[in-house]
């Protein structure tokens, strides 16, 4: 076990990527791939066209760049933007490995960018670290359009201290994000299992597996908040910086996640699946490469999202053309939450040249269905036929363009042809009967505790999610681990969360 510890700590993925806020960061499936890690832009350029003055909105934007993206952008999209609303767009890319901490470095040195994606749960972090400036004045003057497609409810979430800091753009059932796993359903039924509801479920799949299919790579993911979700006593929501605390939705009270009983249980079967062989070491020192394990086909879940399944399948299908997904939720009795775990967040900047144009772009993509699809898929006609209210690609193998999850809107939304009816019956149905987080809108503010935020982090890097991941024995490294996550201060930190929490709840009550 020291010697796993010692490399774990040589990691710098895991931890990192844990900590990186309350919603998962998307997969990579649909990802640009290709060579060139990044286009860079040093400021807002204007050229002069035919239709005008056209200036640039620069988007630092997670993935690499592919030939397929950079003639859509130039030759198809551009065009179009030049001529209806007198913009560009020029794409800074950055992988995913280092996506966050690129953008940190970029935007703490006042490098020119208009528009970034981000979670949402970090936006609280966002505004302390002067990373995003106020969008009310910047939306009413430049964003009509969007304004009809997304509801005043949904940019709520983007509103701290009553300013519109970002724009939550996934308008979509979002209940349970994060807490569903996605599995390999053909190998689930070769083994002879028909449903996933438990852990022990998921273990005996794993098993099963491992026996039945030697040559697959086990699980690729620990999926700690599916299995968070199995073995608390009720919803748990985070409500702060990374991991750190959670708001139970029944109790009312902030905790420290490393204190509950679920976090032990998620730790103690997390290392009963590595001790019994079912877990590799890759999946905690490499833990930020998990979306990508999946994809390469041989592997048998990842933390799942709703529609993910389609999302990723066609990555995995050119490793393994027989591969079907499905994705279940742990514990599917207990209540379903929607919380702004599950969402997506677009900023502006303050080192924003045009911030305007920025809303500019927005406007027109929600405009019509017809831009939203061409940002995703490009002219219809070209990539894609409509068909009986489908997508039907011409390729199977296209993943299209825009990440579809980054501005996912349920009034536009048009499946491909591959999807089963049957998964869009439980899409359209699936909030029906979801409760509102209660935290839904609470966005925490770290600007009294940022030592002890500095502190607690290092313990939970180093000492917690070892622990979590099932990566070291929890019996030995436990007490000791908690003690020092003690002594950082992590219980002044949750009583900073409660009392920003009642104050919230006395001026906006709860919500279920």
């Amino acid at each position: 076990m020291k010697k796993k510890l010692l490399a774990l700590l040589l990691s710098a993925t895991c931890v990192i990527s844990m900590l990186s806020g309350c919603g998962d960061k998307p997969a990579a499936s649909n990802t640009p791939g290709g060579d060139t890690n990044t286009t860079t832009s040093t400021a807002t350029t204007t050229t002069n066209t035919s239709s005008g003055d056209v200036s640039t909105v620069v988007i630092l934007y997670p993935g690499e760049e592919t030939d397929s993206m950079a003639n859509f952008v130039n030759n198809q999209l551009n065009p179009r933007l030049a001529e209806e609303v007198g913009i560009k767009v020029e794409f800074i890319y950055k992988g995913w490995d280092q996506y966050w901490e690129q953008k940190d470095i970029m935007l703490a040195a006042n490098q020119v960018v208009d528009l970034y994606w981000d979670g949402l749960p970090d936006l609280s972090s966002m505004v302390n670290k002067s990373q995003c400036q106020p969008l009310d004045q910047l939306i009413a003057e430049n964003c009509p359009d969007m304004l009809k497609v997304i509801p005043e409810s949904q940019l709520a979430g983007g509103v701290v201290d009553g300013v519109q800091y970002g724009i939550p753009s996934a308008y979509a059932p979002s209940s349970c994000m994060y807490q569903l796993v996605c599995v390999r359903e053909d190998v689930l039924e070769g083994v002879g299992m028909s449903d996933i509801k438990t852990a022990d479920d998921l273990k005996a799949f794993a098993t099963k597996a491992k026996e039945q299919y030697p040559e697959l790579n086990g699980p690729a993911d620990i999926i700690f908040k599916p299995l968070t979700r199995n073995f608390a006593d009720e919803q748990y929501t985070w409500c702060a910086y990374g991991d750190s605390v959670v708001y139970g939705e029944n109790t009312r009270k902030a905790y420290d996640y490393f204190e509950t009983e679920a976090f032990k249980k998620v730790a103690q079967f997390n290392q009963s699946m590595y001790n019994d062989g079912l877990y590799k070491d890759e999946l905690t020192t490499n833990y930020n490469e998990r979306d990508s394990r999946m994809q390469q086909g041989t592997y048998l879940w990842v933390e799942g999202s709703l529609g993910k399944e389609n999302e990723i399948i066609s990555s995995v299908r050119s490793n393994d053309p027989n591969a079907t997904l499905k994705s279940y939720l742990l514990n599917p009795s207990a209540d379903k939450y929607i919380t702004a775990c599950g969402g997506e967040v677009l900023c502006v900047p303050y080192s924003a040249a045009n911030p305007a144009g920025a809303m500019k772009f927005l406007n027109w993509l929600y405009k019509s269905q017809e831009n939203y699809l061409f940002c995703l898929y490009g002219p219809e006609g070209e990539n894609y036929d409509i068909v009986d209210g489908r997508i039907a690609l011409k390729d199977p193998a296209f993943e299209g363009y825009f990440y579809e999850w980054m501005f996912r809107n349920a009034n536009y939304t048009m499946f491909t042809s591959d999807v089963s009816e049957d998964f869009i019956k439980t899409y359209e149905e699936w909030d029906d009967n979801a409760k509102t987080s209660d935290v839904i809108a609470f966005h925490f503010d770290n600007s009294n505790v940022k030592e002890i935020e500095t502190a607690i982090t290092e313990v939970i890097n180093l000492r917690m999610t070892p622990i979590e991941c099932g990566y070291v024995d929890f019996e030995t490294s436990y007490p000791a681990a908690l003690e020092e996550l003690k002594a950082a201060g992590i219980d002044e930190y949750v009583a900073e969360v409660q009392r920003q929490l009642d104050e919230y709840f006395a001026a906006n009550g709860y919500q279920h």
